[in-house]
C-alpha cells in the first residue's frame, strides 16, 4: 500500500505519493484549496484512486521547537481529515525547514520563481514523505 503525505496552507495542499512499496516518495502535485469540504472530499477521492493506508501531515514546528499558531491550524486540519475519512490513519512529521530545502533544490535546479511558487508544497511534501519512509514509518 502507499502513504501519501500533505504539506498544508491556507491556499495549496502539496501532496507527495509513495511507490507500492513505501520506500521512495515522489512529488505528485499542488492542489489549490477550494475549501470545505471540498479539500477533503478530493483528498479522500485521491486516497481511494491511489490505495493510500496512511497520511502524514507536515507540522511546521518553530526552530526553537515550540508549537504555533500555524501547528494548531494544521492539526486542526488533520483532525478534520481524520472524521471525514475514518479509515484512513493520520500522523504528523515535524517539517522544520522542508519548506526552505524545496525552495534551495528548486533554485540550484535552476527553477524561475513564478514556477517555483506552483512546485514548492509539492516538493516539500515530497520531502516529509521521504523522512518519514526513511524513519522506518511504514
Amino acid at each position: 500500500m502507499r502513504k501519501l503525505a500533505l504539506d498544508v496552507g491556507d491556499v495549496r495542499i502539496g501532496l507527495a505519493l509513495s511507490d507500492i512499496t513505501s520506500l521512495i516518495a515522489s512529488g505528485y502535485e499542488t492542489y489549490v484549496r477550494k475549501g470545505v469540504p471540498a479539500d477533503y472530499e478530493y483528498i479522500r477521492d485521491f486516497i481511494k484512486k491511489n490505495a493510500v493506508d496512511g497520511v502524514v501531515i507536515g507540522l511546521p514546528v518553530n526552530m526553537d521547537g515550540s508549537e504555533g499558531a500555524r501547528v494548531e491550524i494544521t492539526r486542526a486540519f488533520g483532525e478534520e481529515l481524520k472524521e471525514f475519512i475514518p479509515e484512513i490513519p493520520v500522523s504528523y512529521l515535524d517539517e522544520r525547514l522542508t519548506t526552505v530545502q524545496a525552495e534551495r533544490m528548486l533554485i540550484d535546479g535552476g527553477v524561475r520563481r513564478e514556477k517555483r511558487k506552483k512546485v514548492i508544497d509539492k516538493v516539500a511534501a515530497t520531502l516529509i514523505l521521504q523522512a518519514y519512509l526513511d524513519r522506518g514509518c511504514k
